[in-house]
């Protein structure tokens, strides 16, 4: 099965460069791990639901449903219909190249970490998972995402003939405990540890 029309040139970027998440509907269509891997695949062609059930293993009827949510809240798009025996094949495709949440929700950002971990389970090749926290200045700590989000977007390349690979950047600050108590005792069994 093929994901674009056979004898026509490969389908147009979508139609934006960056879609800000931003509205309520946007937020509650990412709450969800099969709409997050379904953008996964939708960035990088057009596909059909047919093709999308394949090769996320689910049902198609499942799949349909959550692109009519992904549909709604204008994260994707039909980017070209044709008939096939009798019927309209729909291809679907994201409507922005890059996705910018500047106001990560709680349920928004567990669906991706959800669905990359689904991913992760699925893949066939050997996977590189690190968690690290690091002590940086505010600074450094912006010199570091800058630097990681330029070399995401350098190491693509656009070829249609090798693997898609799969790579989640996050940098946060991470949160001091609100419970002095707690934060007492974490320190100081920390301390005894060393």
């Amino acid at each position: 099965m093929r994901d674009q029309p056979s004898g026509q040139h490969p389908y147009p970027p979508p139609p934006e460069e960056v879609l800000e998440i931003v509205a309520p509907e946007q937020f509650a269509a990412l709450a969800h791990p099969l709409r997050q891997r379904l953008l996964f695949v939708l960035g990088h062609r057009p596909a059909t639901t047919s093709r999308l059930a394949a090769q996320l293993d689910a049902k198609k009827g499942n799949v349909a449903h959550h692109l009519k949510v992904l549909r709604e809240a204008g994260l994707v798009h039909i980017a070209e219909t044709r008939q096939v025996r009798g019927g309209t094949e729909q291809y679907y495709q994201r409507t922005a190249r890059h996705m910018v949440v500047a106001e990560p929700q709680a349920a928004g950002t567990a669906a991706m970490l959800a669905a990359v971990a689904q991913e992760l389970d699925r893949s066939p090749a050997e996977t590189h998972l690190t968690l690290r926290h690091l002590s940086l200045s505010p600074a450094k700590a912006r010199e570091l995402g800058e630097t990681l989000a330029r070399l995401v977007d350098e190491a693509e390349e656009n070829t249609e003939d090798q693997p898609v690979h799969g790579v989640l950047v996050a940098l946060y600050q991470q949160a001091l405990p609100t419970d002095t108590t707690s934060s007492a005792a974490w320190s100081g069994s920390r301390a005894s540890n060393r």
